[in-house]
């Protein structure tokens, strides 16, 4: 049975959390401030450490410094908890040697994930470092430490858009009073991990993205980025292009990636026959309204980077979190709609319920484009 020292200084939240490791079969030691949860894991040797970073004695960075200077605990994976607030915060964690961190409030299920994460990364580690050299395991690590950043830029980014509603855009911004934004992810993703070898796993999702940037760039998008496993794409009206608007080239996209899915599909049926594979699948949203796309200093790496943000970009995201669990696989706000009516054909239409919105959002299934179009 897997051990986990819980550190966190509120009763509630340590409670509930220990009370969800627990009913998932770890056996869980707590402890309210950071010097006696780091004596708990030096006693304890555990599998893992859950730790909130405002703690009084020693706060999580503290311990997370102290931990990893300890040679006899400084492999242990370490998951921190941090309110939004403190998200800026959290590239001090990460660089300091976190392995994950999630943000306050949470959800049970996003606790599960990062906890049986770091414990399955764990064991592939340990069974490393029983076939390798140590100069092979520090390389691994060092791999490692660079995918777990790229891993974090990528769920900052993903933050940032679910979490920002409105646009507060610089002079260097490029404002579009209507756009259309399109956001496709890979259904069964996690399933797909358990079952292919990283190698091939990277084959089938390059094979897809490739094909996916093509598709987007054919018809003419304005920005690309990869949000996650999902892959986050901005239309506009512009010169070269004003022949067909942007909700249209739009929805051309949208259909082009589930032809991607498909072609995926029989790769997999090709090259992995003997194997009962989940389906490769995805879902797409598409929705229109104002959209700044933001031009950020990157305080990690230098630079500038642009993050698509506005509340039609968050609305796209959850849309499409909830547009699969009606077996739409191309769901289309009503919004966008209004500017390709007569070229597409629909299926139902209902009120979708999205998380944190008064309001529920009037969406349609896209099926297809019609004849004229």
């Amino acid at each position: 049975m897997p051990l986990i020292v819980l550190m966190e200084d509120d009763a509630a939240t340590r409670t509930l959390v220990a009370s969800v490791l627990r009913k998932d079969g770890y056996e869980v030691l707590s402890a309210d401030n950071g010097m006696s949860g780091l004596a708990l894991v030096k006693q304890n040797k555990p599998d893992l450490v859950i730790s909130d970073v405002q703690m009084p004695l020693m706060d999580g960075f503290a311990m997370l410094q102290a931990l990893r200077a300890d040679p006899a605990i400084m492999a242990i994976p370490v998951v921190l908890l941090t309110s939004l607030q403190e998200r800026a915060h959290m590239r001090i964690g990460m660089t300091s040697g976190a392995d994950d961190y999630i943000t306050k409030p949470f959800r049970p299920g996003e606790l599960r994930e990062a906890a049986a994460a770091q414990l399955n990364k764990r064991q592939v580690q340990a069974a490393l470092q029983t076939m390798a050299v140590e100069a092979a395991v520090q390389a691994a690590l060092e791999d490692q430490k660079h995918h777990l950043s790229h891993l974090y830029e990528q769920k900052l980014a993903s933050e940032l858009s679910d979490k920002w509603p409105a646009a507060d855009a610089t002079t260097e911004d490029e404002k579009f009073s209507n756009a259309t934004v399109l956001f496709v992810d890979v259904l069964n993703y996690a399933a797909l991990a358990e079952k292919l070898s990283s190698s091939d796993l990277s084959d089938v999702v390059r094979q897809f993205y490739n094909n996916a940037g093509d598709t987007v760039h054919l018809f003419g998008a304005r920005h690309m980025q990869f949000v996650g496993e999902g892959l986050l794409v901005v239309f506009v009206d512009s010169t070269d292009t004003s022949s067909v608007n942007h909700g249209l080239r739009a929805a051309r996209a949208a259909l082009g990636l589930l032809d991607s899915a498909r072609r995926v599909q029989k790769f997999l049926n090709s090259r992995f026959p003997d194997q009962e594979l989940p389906r490769f699948d995805v879902s797409v949203a598409l929705n229109s309204g104002p959209v700044a796309l933001a031009k950020l200093e990157d305080p990690l790496r230098g630079g500038q980077h642009v993050l698509p943000v506005g509340d039609t970009v968050s609305a796209t995201l959850q849309l499409q979190k909830q547009a699969h669990k009606a077996g739409w696989q191309i769901a289309a706000s009503v919004a966008m709609l209004r500017g390709v009516t007569g070229a597409v054909s629909i299926g139902g239409r209902a009120l979708i319920s999205l998380p944190g919105r008064t309001a529920a959002l009037d969406a349609a299934e896209l099926l297809g484009l019609t004849l004229q179009s």
